[in-house]
């Protein structure tokens, strides 16, 4: 403890002190500062020990009275967190300086030290340097109580989607990767037809809703559950549910239109193949090329269904195939795709072989089907299908096939994938054959359409052996090396930037 003096001018003498008489500048007191410290403390009132509560699992620091903050050791945060607990004891003095002391990590330990002004005895100016010990006390925060207790949810977004598979499902679960939604997620639950979010606030359960809207055409409804009320400070707790219903069509379904929506979508045929479903349904008419695009509010005011689904898609092989050019719309016809070619060709069932039927038919895809091709179509001439807008279409425009898309060998492209996908960490059930061979349909559509892929992370699979050549190579699509990050590391996981580097 010393007292600040005025500078002091070549003419000024010594006083004694008042008390024990020893030769001193003249100040205000007229004591030295032994006999001040005697006297006066003017750290009294400022506690020496004070409590911090830490959060072990996210590592967090509890400002009161409820907020949490992510402060490092030595930290100016940290520093200005522990004079925010003194503060209602440092209001008749002045803070000149403050500091950390270096201790242990470990010792649950963190000592301030501080230096203070005050004025006493006639204006004299005191200034004092002390130590504070604030000791470390471990306690749960309420996120991650919510995050331990997993049942503790606030708010549950149910994403459903009445079809027997998963295409939609497994698109969506790379869209939510990559925007890392699911991160503020107490738990995700996979059910038989759709998955299940938890979240430990309304407002996230909310951003979930809005980009599921903005990724799938689907419909959604809202539902509320009272828990607890307090009367005395009219307050409620409630319980919220968003039921997420997305349109019943997958890529490489056919469908039936009702002839009012055929019209409107540019006098398009009815029977029409879904190619993608991303925000919108896009539709392609196999006889003449002719696209559309039909987004949820559309498709909920005229729906329609898939059918057939891939259980039921035959095998044929290519007897022959003839390219139709110059192919004429008729008037107030939309678009024509690009990306496919209109043909005519003789197909034949790979389990009747051995016979002589075939099968007249056209398709889209004429840019990759050449004779002997194996292609994947459902079989209309030899099937029931129940559906209301086909059993009121002219029998004679009903085709006897409708191909699909071009089948290769899937052990092959098995073998030689050399990429992976990043699954999303959820309680699911017990995984079949079914949900495999489902998978499996997912990573060959990744490799065949590029439109596709590009709102997915595809990783290079480091254990993949990669081949130098393929004396078979069968023509099957493949995705190129510019077109994947670097393998997942644990600084990926922790959210680092090694997952966002693009390999040269």
């Amino acid at each position: 403890m010393e007292y600040m003096q005025a500078p002091a001018t070549s003419s000024q003498g010594n006083i004694l002190c008042c008390t024990c008489g020893v030769p001193i500048p003249p100040n205000p007191a007229n004591m030295c500062v032994a006999c001040l410290r005697t006297q006066v403390d003017i750290s009294e009132g400022i506690p020496k020990q004070v409590t911090v509560n830490f959060c072990k699992q996210c590592e967090r620091y509890l400002q009161p009275p409820t907020t949490w903050m992510q402060c490092a050791l030595e930290s100016r945060e940290l520093l200005a967190l522990c004079l925010k607990k003194l503060k209602s004891s440092m209001t008749k003095i002045r803070l000149i300086d403050a500091g950390f002391l270096w201790t242990e990590p470990h010792s649950k330990r963190i000592k301030v030290k501080l230096t203070v002004q005050k004025e006493v005895m006639n204006g004299a100016i005191l200034q004092q340097v002390f130590v504070v010990e604030f000791v470390v006390l471990s306690q749960m925060c309420d996120d991650c109580h919510r995050v331990e207790a997993k049942d503790f949810w606030k708010a549950v977004v149910q994403v459903r989607q009445k079809t027997p598979h998963k295409k939609t499902f497994y698109y969506l679960e790379q869209l939510i990767l990559k925007h890392k939604l699911h991160q503020n997620a107490l738990n995700i639950k996979e059910i038989n037809d759709g998955i299940d979010f938890y979240y430990g606030s309304k407002q996230h359960a909310q951003k979930m809703v809005d980009f599921l809207q903005c990724t799938s055409p689907c419909k959604s409804k809202t539902s509320q559950r009272l828990i607890s009320h307090d009367i005395h400070s009219n307050t409620f707790n409630y319980k919220s549910t968003f039921s997420m219903e997305i349109v019943p069509v997958c890529k490489d379904n056919v469908v039936c239109l009702s002839p009012r929506l055929a019209q409107s979508l540019g006098n398009m045929g009815q029977l029409c193949v879904c190619t993608r479903v991303t925000s919108t349904i896009h539709l392609i008419d196999p006889n003449t090329l002719q696209i559309a695009e039909v987004d949820g509010n559309t498709y909920w005011r005229a729906p329609f269904n898939n059918l057939c689904n891939p259980r039921q898609l035959e095998e044929f092989i290519v007897m022959d195939t003839d390219i139709i050019r110059d192919q004429k719309l008729g008037a107030g016809a939309g678009l024509r795709s690009t990306r496919h070619i209109l043909a005519e060709v003789w197909v034949q069932k790979t389990s009747e072989m051995n016979t002589s039927q075939q099968y007249h038919c056209r398709t889209f895809l004429g840019h990759l089907l050449n004779i002997g091709d194996m292609v994947l179509g459902f079989d209309f001439a030899n099937s029931n299908v129940n559906d209301e807008h086909l059993n009121k279409m002219n029998p004679h425009r009903v085709p006897d096939v409708v191909l699909i898309k071009k089948s290769y060998d899937r052990s092959r492209r098995v073998k030689r994938r050399n990429w992976k996908l990043e699954e999303m960490p959820r309680d699911r059930e017990d995984n079949n054959t079914d949900d495999e061979r489902q998978y499996q349909d997912f990573l060959e559509d990744l490799e065949e359409d590029e439109a596709l892929r590009k709102n997915v992370n595809i990783y290079k699979d480091a254990s993949k052996i990669p081949v130098e050549s393929d004396a078979e190579d069968d023509g099957a699509p493949r995705i190129s090396l510019t077109e994947m990050l670097e393998e997942l590391t644990l600084s990926d996981a922790t959210g680092g930037d090694g997952a966002d580097m693009m390999t040269e």
